[in-house]
């Protein structure tokens, strides 16, 4: 990791527990080069170190992630698709790492979730979420589709709830989120959801280290199936999306905060 004064990603441990905390509150904890080299040194960090039992992923800020950072690399000068190709392959390594750990990784979110950030959460093996927290998936307002993430959203969302939300781009809460399997568990107050994530604790320090990873890699084989037999036909389906004409008016009215041609609102529904 960098220097304690230019990290965005925070490790530490206590307890057998490596908290892992994203710290760039002023672009939304977006995924940009730096958050996403820290956040996986932070997890090759606790995957390897003996003593740790599980890592706990939490936010500062209002938002906990608001997915990839397409600005950084549009100000590098990259085009449009060299971007969303560069932050296709950081959100496929970023899933595919917290799958494979063989510790479990837990979320404690307390804000705005978005983009990529709803594959964080998706790939996590449980999500508990406090009364600060909103998601939506408004990819297909922008000419898109949450292709990449679907790897490890489908296989935990309930058929019908995707069905509603990957279309209509709608935002819900964590008391949504939780009944459409999107989240472990919904809380009304920031000390219950700390006394939860305390209980849970308790009980996976009492584990052993390989009771531990044997029973998460139960629990993960499915979706790491699901991510080798798809993971790179999404990334093609993004890429033919990000390069497409429509998509190309769709983030430039959003970047305007204009409507595309294609909203037929009034311009007053959420």
């Amino acid at each position: 990791m960098t220097d304690q004064q230019t990290e965005v990603v925070h490790l530490v441990i206590e307890d057998g527990i490596a908290t892992l905390t994203l710290d760039s509150p002023a672009n939304r904890n977006a995924l940009g080069t730096a958050l996403v080299g820290e956040l996986l040194d932070g997890l090759s960090h606790a995957g390897g170190d003996p003593d740790v039992r599980a890592v706990v992923l939490t936010h500062t800020g209002n938002t906990f992630c608001a997915g990839a950072d397409l600005g950084e690399a549009l100000a590098r000068g990259a085009s449009v698709e060299e971007a969303s190709a560069a932050g296709t392959e950081a959100m496929l390594g970023v899933l595919r790492t917290i799958l494979e750990l063989r510790k479990p990784v837990i979320a404690r979110i307390d804000g705005h979730v978005r983009a990529g950030g709803l594959g964080l959460i998706g790939a996590c093996d449980m999500v508990f979420a406090g009364p600060a927290c909103s998601f939506a998936l408004t990819e297909a307002r922008l000419g898109l589709a949450p292709s990449v993430i679907s790897v490890v959203l489908l296989p935990k969302m309930t058929a019908r709830s995707s069905g509603r939300y990957y279309l209509t781009g709608e935002t819900f809460d964590a008391t949504v989120a939780e009944r459409i399997g999107l989240i472990t568990q919904a809380h009304n107050g920031a000390d219950d959801l700390d006394a939860t994530l305390g209980e849970v604790l308790r009980g996976i320090r009492r584990a052993s280290p390989q009771g531990l990873a044997a029973s998460k890699e139960l629990t993960t084989a499915p979706i790491l199936a699901v991510f080798d037999r798809d993971a790179q036909r999404r990334a093609a389906e993004s890429a033919a999306l990000f390069g497409s004409d429509e998509a190309r008016e769709g983030m430039t009215a959003f970047l305007s905060k204009r409507r595309p041609p294609w909203d037929l609102t009034d311009g007053r529904a959420p």
